[in-house]
């Protein structure tokens, strides 16, 4: 079939040409933008899940259904390395700036600026790559005192009651929120904490690993009150089934019931993996309908090109010892292992490999559902160990 009408986009949040199962997730987020914007109260929401299951796909959808809202919205994505002041301060300017172009002048959005100058102030010794490019007097006394828990509840506070007196509402949207550190994550809580004290029309909407939960609840204990934490997860049978068939039914196409049955087993429902298959698939089938024959020549393909890139770009991120902890991990399976029996395995002491173990969290490959259990981020990830590393851990 002709590559050039190919329905599939494997890549790092593309949308898919179908976005099958996700409508209940979308309608959480459309109430809770309209309730905000209407000044009752509703918490904010942290989506969690693994890699390639299209959280950053979401993000977009529900910057969209915000667009439509006439909300004022951003979207940043936290990188390691990168201070989470340098994020927020372009974004958040934009958001004021936006406001002050609106009709009249507004008051409380000059003293936005103005805090938000003040802001930059404050932090401008640490972080002397931002420009804040606002050509405004700070406002003395407020968000300048350099310390990010205490100044950024005030900026917040600020673009709230901006935002409230332009009769509009604003929305952050943050993804990779798992690389915040400590006290960015504790921060950016406390500042919801305040705006959903004062129900001002301002909403946070974040994605990030599963770990996320967890690093939310150290920070603050209040962390799971203030937030909801929707879980994004493989595809049910169904919906993988509508993702894959849908887009080329449009075309004339469709797959066979056991092509379908075949994609769904190698892939486990992961809408990455759905659209990586089905890229494949239409690329080598000579015409409809799709059948298992193809299905398996492009299951050679799939694997071929994700051990090239989506694994490699991981894999060649670690160091010698956390391979070794990810190759013993993969020998026991897919599921959630006791990080004592990942130890064992290994030879050592739980202690002595327990800098490993927080290095591979903090660079995203594992995470921790529950206080000393571990368990892969990235889907189908321990099959790549084992092709990689066919020797084992020795």
């Amino acid at each position: 079939m002709d590559p050039m009408r190919n329905p599939f986009s494997p890549g790092a949040g593309s949308p898919p040409p179908e976005l099958a199962g996700r409508a209940p997730l979308l309608e959480q987020a459309r109430l809770t933008l309209g309730r905000v914007k209407a000044g009752r109260p509703e918490r904010s929401f942290l989506l969690v899940g693994l890699r390639g299951v299209g959280k950053t796909v979401l993000l977009n959808k529900v910057r969209e259904l915000a667009d439509a809202a006439e909300y004022r919205s951003v979207l940043i994505e936290v990188r390691e390395g990168k201070p989470l002041a340098a994020l927020l301060l372009p974004a958040l300017r934009q958001i004021m700036i936006s406001l002050d172009r609106m009709a009249h002048i507004s008051q409380k959005v000059k003293r936005g600026l103005r805090v938000l100058r003040s802001f930059f102030n404050g932090l401008k010794l640490k972080y002397q790559d931002i420009e804040i490019g606002v050509d405004v007097d700070p406002e003395t006394g407020v968000a300048d005192s350099g310390s990010l828990e205490v100044d950024l509840a005030e900026v917040f506070i600020a673009l709230g009651d901006a935002a409230r007196d332009r009769g509009t509402a604003a929305a952050l949207i943050i993804d990779e929120m798992q690389y915040l550190s400590e006290e960015e994550l504790s921060a950016l809580i406390m500042a919801m904490h305040q705006i959903s004290q004062r129900q001002m029309p301002l909403v946070l909407i974040g994605a990030g690993l599963p770990q996320l939960v967890a690093l939310a609840g150290r920070s603050k204990s209040y962390a799971e009150r203030l937030f909801q934490f929707p879980e994004v997860g493989a595809l049910q049978p169904e919906d993988a089934a509508a993702a894959l068939q849908e887009p080329v039914q449009d075309q004339g196409v469709r797959f066979s019931e056991d092509a379908l049955e075949e994609i769904i087993l190698q892939t486990k429902g992961y809408p990455y993996f759905l659209q990586e298959w089905g890229y494949q698939t239409w690329n080598l089938a000579p015409a409809s309908p799709n059948g298992i024959d193809v299905v398996r020549q492009a299951t050679i393909d799939s694997i071929r090109r994700l051990d090239a890139n989506f694994f490699r770009v991981r894999f060649d991120r670690l160091t010698p010892r956390e391979k070794q902890y990810l190759r013993a991990l993969a020998d026991m399976g897919e599921a959630v292992q006791r990080s004592g029996d990942i130890a064992e395995r290994l030879g050592v002491k739980v202690q002595s490999i327990a800098p490993v173990r927080n290095g591979l969290i903090k660079k995203g490959m594992i995470y921790s559902p529950a206080h000393g259990d571990t368990a892969f981020t990235v889907p189908l990830f321990a099959d790549f160990m084992k092709r990689i590393m066919p020797s084992g851990v020795h």
